[in-house]
């Protein structure tokens, strides 16, 4: 086994709750986030050999498990918002903030919007590393970022005046 293998394993062992997390944020449902999880990991376990730069390999699986969550998003053909009942029976850590009226505006928002504001605050990603998940030129992250934080605003300053 090499050395990129063990340390992608490793990787994929010791982050795997912030995989479900995010897997989590998508779909909103426990059993679909973990087939997400799954799916990716297998994907990269097949695929790593066809990775050029190996030291991308964060932002790589990053990418395989959102392609995979919107893999199976777009086999339902709708999204959902996330109801409070659905995340307090939640194995690992809760995967969501408290605040349910931010969480039903974030996902109101268009996927490569939600993509976007989920890695920058979610998961705590620089908007090079976005980027880098996304595979889109960093301008355009900074632009769909702007956009989403501004609807998010109005959203919720519409909200609170309510």
């Amino acid at each position: 086994m090499t050395s990129f293998v063990k340390e992608l394993e490793a990787y994929l062992i010791a982050e795997q709750a912030g995989f479900y997390r995010l897997a989590y944020s998508y779909l909103h449902n426990e059993d679909e986030a973990l087939d997400a999880v799954q799916s990716a990991i297998c994907r990269a376990l097949e695929k790593h050999g066809s990775l050029r730069d190996k030291a991308q390999f964060k932002s790589w699986f990053k990418r395989i498990l959102i392609n995979c969550c919107l893999d199976i998003l777009r086999q339902k053909q709708h999204v959902s918002p996330t109801a409070a009942e659905n995340l307090e029976n939640i194995g690992y850590e809760d995967p969501l903030p408290e605040d349910d009226l931010l969480v039903n505006r974030i996902n109101r928002l268009s996927l490569e919007e939600q993509t976007v504001i989920k890695l920058r605050f979610y998961e705590d990603l620089s908007l090079k590393e976005i980027s880098l998940i996304t595979e889109t030129n960093l301008s355009t992250v900074k632009s769909r970022l702007y956009s989403a934080l501004k609807k998010l605003r109005i959203s919720l300053e519409g909200a609170i005046t309510e």
